[in-house]
């Protein structure tokens, strides 16, 4: 499948991410609590560097690129948040000290970030190849939306992953954690501490939910560059994000309605692709009214209702 980016692009592009990682990493090499400042600054950075990047690409390759990927940066955003509800679940089963939970969720970005790669271009090559897959990815949509319209929060422990059961049947475990360490040596053998059971738990919620938001970009755009950039900086700015509303997150009562119905939307326009034409500019005003309306409905509740605590 053809992309609007050169090969300089994307070389650039991959640079940028090592770099920022980089960065990352040596500016948290010491494990320590990420305080809302800290997660504020982190997450104005983010999302103003995907906008300069929406800038660049309007420059570079014009007005329907930089708008589709705007639109697929929102939806990626979006649902990110609830991969946060997961996160804090996942936190709270492994009980993880504050200090640590960002090394748990660095490691998972890198790990995520290749993932993501893997999955986008063997999605780019199977539509290009097979026309029908773009029926698939709508169907997925349409049963993801309609399972997140009925699903409860207490539905979700992390825990039950059959790749993270293996994980914990063949691996080794210490029984506590052991400061910052993934692996450590006890009892005159290498085994994994907690932490590291954490990471996998990690790196396999984001393997199911890129099953969901993958085919969802591509509802958007199927150029594979616009679709890996805008999903790589909603990625990067994941962990920003859940310290900065890790503890409201749960207030938003009526988010999971609005992103199901964002994706029964995406997942129709892809099912109906052939017979109806929705312009770009619909698309996003769509997505933007529906996650506005129940960010709204759930601050309304929030602000009008008893006040419980989030955790």
């Amino acid at each position: 499948m053809e992309s609007v980016a050169s090969l300089p692009a994307w070389v650039a592009f991959g640079a940028f991410v090592i770099v920022a990682l980089a960065i990352d990493l040596a500016l948290h090499r010491d494990a320590h609590e990420i305080g809302f400042t800290e997660a504020l600054a982190w997450s104005v950075v983010w999302i103003a560097l995907a906008l300069l990047f929406n800038g660049f690409v309007y420059g570079r390759f014009g007005r329907e690129a930089a708008l589709q990927f705007f639109t697929g940066y929102l939806v990626e955003k979006s649902l990110s948040v609830d991969n946060i509800f997961v996160f804090v679940a996942l936190f709270q089963a492994f009980a993880i000290p504050l200090r640590l939970q960002h090394r748990v969720l660095f490691w998972g970005v890198i790990g995520a970030v290749l993932m993501r790669a893997i999955f986008i271009f063997a999605g780019a090559a199977l539509m290009a190849r097979f026309h029908w897959v773009m029926y698939l990815f709508g169907a997925i949509l349409i049963l993801t939306g309609g399972r997140l319209l009925v699903r409860r929060a207490a539905d979700v422990d992390p825990r039950r992953n059959p790749l993270y059961r293996a994980f914990a049947r063949i691996v080794p475990l210490t029984a506590d954690y052991a400061g910052d360490h993934f692996i450590v040596q006890s009892e005159g053998r290498r085994k994994a501490t907690p932490l590291l059971a954490a990471l996998v738990a990690v790196e396999t919620v984001d393997v199911i939910f890129a099953v969901d938001s993958i085919p969802a970009i591509f509802a958007i755009t199927q150029d594979p560059f616009l679709v890996f950039t805008s999903n790589i900086f909603a990625i990067l700015g994941l962990r920003a994000m859940f310290f900065l509303i890790g503890d409201a997150v749960v207030k938003f009562r009526h988010l999971g309605v609005g992103l199901a119905l964002v994706l029964l939307f995406i997942g129709a326009k892809m099912v109906a692709t052939d017979f109806v034409q929705v312009p770009i500019v619909v698309s996003l005003a769509v997505i933007v009214g529906l996650i506005g309306a129940s960010l709204l409905a759930s601050l309304r509740q929030w602000i009008t209702g008893p006040k419980r605590l989030s955790r």
